[in-house]
């Protein structure tokens, strides 16, 4: 063996969520663990996610939360390490959480104590005659099958050989932090299939005759926006090329090309209600006064004449009470991998077995985290899946 050539037990390639997280269980384990990270620094993503306080999870997170080509695939990793698990681990290190809505739990400061109690955690491999070494600046990775049957780990930090690669190099989303399509590459390479990415949990575009929405840029409203059989109760926030919020980037994950966005501004209230008493005053300027009672005034006054009846009769009304609850839109895309939080598809869970995380085709090499075609909601449900495939994993080389 060439004297420069570094040998561990397992080299995981990607320091984020996923990858630290199966370092540390492999490294407690008793395993020596290489793991390389493109970037000059670790966990990135979790640095800037929950606007810095990092939703690290959800109390609510089980198979149904997630998209994928084989919805069952996630059900085994996610029964091996829930959420109780994470907060287990999180107030083991005394860091202080609090729950938001919908089940979604964030740290009370920054979510830099995260990264610092997952690196902690890969220190603790020491004490179980394990390591985890860090590589940072590791970029222009290579993996290669040895004459042996293991594996042969080529970068710019030098060469690396391990009967077991842990790819967890996560997906397209954020491009600007540095995403790539190695993960994609990998998984081809060693025969497995790939589900074809897409942007997930992204804003939406409107365009053409639709483009007087962003005249309302700023504008945020509690609504229900379905797309692709799918409804999600949030908020919608109107930004300078179209929609945003929770609720868009919910829908957004199951909205494709050519399909409309349904908008229900009100969702389980009348509206019109008043205006169908006898003797109401029925105008428009009574129109935007009673939507003006529920929604945000300059969005009130906007929907008053997008959705204006042609008289003002019952029927009349309650037609424009209709479309103020069914209100299609028609995006002509979204912002892309540059906006979006996660991706959708990647590596094609038919190859990989659903306890460990391993390939089919190529016993000893594991996909973990978003680079795998398993993609939660908004809410901290992608985070579970790092941790839980990691572990997954980690727990398996």
């Amino acid at each position: 063996m060439a004297a420069d050539l570094r040998q561990f037990d397992v080299v995981v390639l990607g320091a984020g969520a996923a990858g630290l997280m199966c370092a540390a269980t492999a490294g407690q384990r008793g395993r020596r663990v290489a793991l390389l990270e493109h970037n000059g620094q670790v966990g990135r993503k979790i640095l800037i996610s929950g606007g810095g306080r990092c939703n690290f999870t959800n109390l609510h997170c089980g198979p149904q939360n997630f998209i994928s080509e084989n919805m069952h695939f996630a059900k085994s990793a996610l029964a091996l390490y829930q959420p109780r698990h994470f907060i287990e681990l999180v107030e083991r290190y005394g860091i202080p959480w609090h729950e938001k809505t919908l089940g979604q739990l964030f740290c009370d400061g920054s979510s830099r104590a995260i990264v610092e109690m997952l690196l902690a955690e890969c220190a603790l491999a020491a004490e179980m005659r394990g390591c985890v070494e860090l590589v940072l600046n590791a970029s222009g990775i290579q993996v290669e099958r040895t004459a042996a049957g293991g594996f042969r780990v080529m970068c710019s930090a030098g060469e690396f050989a391990a009967c077991v690669v842990v790819v967890a190099t996560g997906g397209l989303s954020i491009a600007p932090m540095g995403a790539t399509g190695l993960a994609y590459e990998l998984a081809r390479q060693f025969g497995l299939g790939v589900i074809a990415p897409g942007a997930a949990l992204v804003p939406m575009v409107l365009g053409g005759d639709e483009a007087g929405w962003m005249e309302l840029a700023g504008v945020a409203a509690g609504v229900a926006v379905s797309a692709g059989g799918m409804e999600f109760r949030e908020k919608m926030l109107v930004t300078h090329r179209g929609l945003s919020g929770p609720a868009v980037l919910q829908a957004s994950s199951y909205w494709r090309p050519g399909e409309d966005l349904i908008l229900d501004f009100a969702p389980g209230v009348e509206l019109l209600k008043a205006m169908k008493e006898p003797g109401a005053r029925r105008d428009p300027g009574a129109l935007k006064l009673a939507l003006s009672d529920v929604l945000p005034k300059r969005l009130a006054g906007f929907l008053a004449e997008a959705c204006a009846p042609a008289s003002w009769g019952n029927a009349a009304l309650e037609e424009c009470e209709r479309r103020l609850h069914r209100y299609r839109l028609h995006p002509v895309g979204t912002e892309g991998f540059a906006k979006a939080e996660v991706t959708a598809g990647g590596v094609d869970t038919q190859g990989l077995l659903a306890r460990t995380m391993e390939a089919r085709a190529a016993p000893g090499l594991y996909f973990i985290g978003e680079a795998v075609d398993v993609t939660g909601w908004l809410g901290g449900f992608n985070f579970q899946w790092a941790w839980a495939s990691g572990v997954a994993a980690g727990r398996a080389v």
